[in-house]
């Protein structure tokens, strides 16, 4: 079964052949894309839907997120409101109402937040562990995740729990956590940060990590100038994710390697930070994906629209940017770049349609939703 889009006013593919097309047409079949190209020259096929000049993008790739958790943080979110400065520490509150919830209530809100994000345009999904932090809430973690999201990443190091002492955490997480949770997931990451996991402790997880055979992430640079973009650039990690307080060391270290820089700018935002320097990194060179870091914390939101328009209108990244940091960028974080977050021949058919004739809306009209329709893996899910 074939099925032919056509009226498309605005085609971003993000394929370099392709460009942007205007009165553009597209075929899906099964799940792929198969054919991309001017309306004029559309090909037959057993179904038609006219889009009557809406625009048409890959659908967003959400590379940073916490969707396995219990709770609730609001009280959190308004004392930094009033005031409070933020700190690694209120995960804890997160971890414990995880440990005390049922798989079922932990899987109820993972569907919920997936759907609702499906919903508004993210077609592809990476979610974190993290809220365990013991073996076994790990393992139950990770394998909820992998029922729900699209990629899986093993975040043990995200908080020393109160019951142990630093290094002996470490080691829990670089041998028998490890070990029972790695067959589940294809990532792993490490919260490289002032009250959480030093230098040393996290150099010590990754090394671990890749020696389990799973790609590597950090989160980096949030709370301050620290290591961890120098550690994700050293140790060949897909991605560094946060970026907020960056030196031009930094910046030049991730504009010569393949390390994606992801901002987290609706995090930084909720928690009264400044936001990340994207148009410094994107001068530079380096390749800069944007990411929901939905969490029950410090960035409550799965809208990668919300976060494609603060980019344009704080963060003077331009609506091309934007778009194509949310998409195309996204995936390469996740190393999958050739299948998702672009709109061509062979690629997944994960297509985000806007009531607006063009991108730019998104910027343009920001908090309006704008989303027409959604197709996930062929399907329209919207």
């Amino acid at each position: 079964m074939t099925l032919l889009l056509t009226g498309i006013g605005e085609l971003t593919t993000n394929d370099d052949e392709l460009g942007q097309l205007s009165g553009a047409a597209l075929v899906i079949e099964g799940d792929r894309v198969v054919w991309v190209g001017p309306a004029a020259r559309a090909p037959a096929a057993d179904e038609h839907v006219d889009l009557a000049g809406r625009a048409v993008l890959p659908g967003w790739v959400d590379s940073h997120t916490h969707l396995v958790f219990a709770g609730d943080r609001t009280a959190e979110f308004a004392a930094r409101m009033a005031g409070k400065p933020y700190t690694a520490g209120g995960i804890a509150t997160t971890v414990a109402a995880t440990r005390a919830a049922s798989a079922e209530v932990l899987a109820a809100g993972l569907r919920r937040h997936v759907a609702e994000a499906r919903a508004a345009g993210t077609t592809y999904v990476e979610t974190k562990t993290g809220y365990g932090l013991t073996v076994a809430d790990e393992v139950r973690s990770a394998t909820l995740a992998a029922e729900q999201a699209d990629e899986v990443t093993f975040l043990g190091a995200h908080l020393v729990p109160p019951e142990l002492a630093a290094d002996d955490y470490v080691d829990l997480v670089c041998g028998e956590m490890l070990t029972a949770v790695a067959p589940l997931v294809r990532w792993a990451d490490v919260f490289c940060e002032t009250g959480a996991f030093d230098e040393d402790q996290s150099r010590a997880v990754l090394l671990a990590a890749r020696a389990h055979g799973l790609g590597l992430r950090v989160h980096g640079n949030q709370l301050g100038p620290g290591p961890g973009v120098r550690l994700a650039v050293e140790l060949g990690a897909a991605s560094v994710d946060h970026c907020t307080h960056l030196t031009p060391s930094d910046v030049d270290a991730l504009a010569s390697s393949d390390t994606v820089a992801t901002l987290l700018p609706a995090c930084d935002l909720s928690t009264r930070a400044p936001l990340p320097d994207a148009r410094a990194l994107l001068d530079a060179g380096a390749t800069v994906a944007l990411a929901s870091n939905c969490n029950p914390g410090s960035s409550y939101t799965t809208s990668m629209s919300f976060c494609v328009a603060t980019a344009v209108l704080q963060m003077r990244m331009t609506v091309p940017e934007a778009i194509r940091a949310a998409t195309w960028a996204g995936a390469r974080a996740l190393r999958r770049e050739q299948e998702v977050g672009i709109l061509r021949p062979g690629s997944r058919a994960d297509l985000h349609i806007l009531d607006a004739p063009s991108a730019t809306h998104l910027a343009y009209r920001p908090g309006v939703p704008l989303t027409h329709s959604v197709y996930h893996q062929g399907e329209r899910v919207r």
